[in-house]
């Protein structure tokens, strides 16, 4: 998994790709976390992508680096029932807390990838499988 985290890291910013019905949607997000041999990944209660990835887990986030390398990351979303998770990430992008409060009424929902697949892919070559 530190391998995947690192590469996120790098990256900055990873498009989450999630399915809204027969549609595709993709947003970037740049909230997540290594803990537990996981990478965790937060997303609003209140948001879209939240219903989505409840009524299909199935997602796909994709990843570039400035080396041109880039990461694919598949699997199925299980949330986390742990808040330590969300208090994490806010640890890390304490921003976050001025979106997710008692005041706000909004609530970060931790997830992460299982049955996963991630792949390291040069712009040239075959790619690298870093599970």
């Amino acid at each position: 998994m530190s391998k995947v985290n690192d590469f996120l890291t790098e990256a900055g910013v990873f498009f989450l790709a999630t399915c809204d019905g027969d549609q595709p949607k993709a947003r970037p997000l740049g909230a997540h976390l290594e803990a537990d041999g996981k990478v965790l990944f937060g997303v609003g209660d209140f948001k879209n992508v939240y219903r989505q990835l409840q009524a299909n887990p199935k997602v796909e986030i994709v990843a570039a680096k400035p080396d041109g390398h880039w990461l694919r990351y598949t699997g199925k979303a299980v949330f986390e029932d742990d808040p330590k998770y969300a208090e994490m990430i806010m640890d890390g992008l304490p921003q976050l807390r001025d979106i997710y409060n008692e005041t706000t009424g909004n609530k970060m929902m931790v997830f992460h990838l299982e049955d996963a697949t991630a792949v390291d892919i040069p712009v040239m070559g075959e790619g690298e499988d870093l599970l």
